[in-house]
């Protein structure tokens, strides 16, 4: 079980900003930003790249979950990036699919 389905599951606490039956959006232990947190699936996919056609429907709420996010967290018009890692050379450590949502001060580019 990743700690992100520990985290659906209530085994783990988080600071939770909103879900629904599809996907949980909570913030992230180690922020990088003001506003860091992360947009997680409650169906298991383990990366980006894993997931098929049958899960389209599925990562469009994601994004869409992301605008909802970012107008709850006050960050809509001043703006703020997703960041979905795919690998260990991308810095993904969870091996279950996730959106990082940041903002809150100015973002650098290019990143990293």
């Amino acid at each position: 079980m990743t700690l992100f389905e520990r985290i659906i599951c209530r085994e783990i606490p988080a600071k939770i900003v909103f879900e629904d039956d599809n996907l949980i959006v909570f913030h992230d232990v180690k922020p990088e930003a003001p506003v860091h947190v992360l947009i997680v699936p409650k169906q298991v996919i383990s990366r980006i790249g894993d997931a098929g056609a049958g899960q389209a429907e599925l990562l469009g709420k994601l994004l869409l979950a992301s605008r909802k996010a970012a107008e709850q967290l006050g960050i809509l018009h001043s703006g703020y990036r997703l960041v979905i890692n795919h690998g260990p050379d991308a810095g993904e450590t969870v091996p279950h699919l996730h959106i990082h949502l940041l903002g809150g001060r100015l973002l650098a580019w290019p990143p990293g």
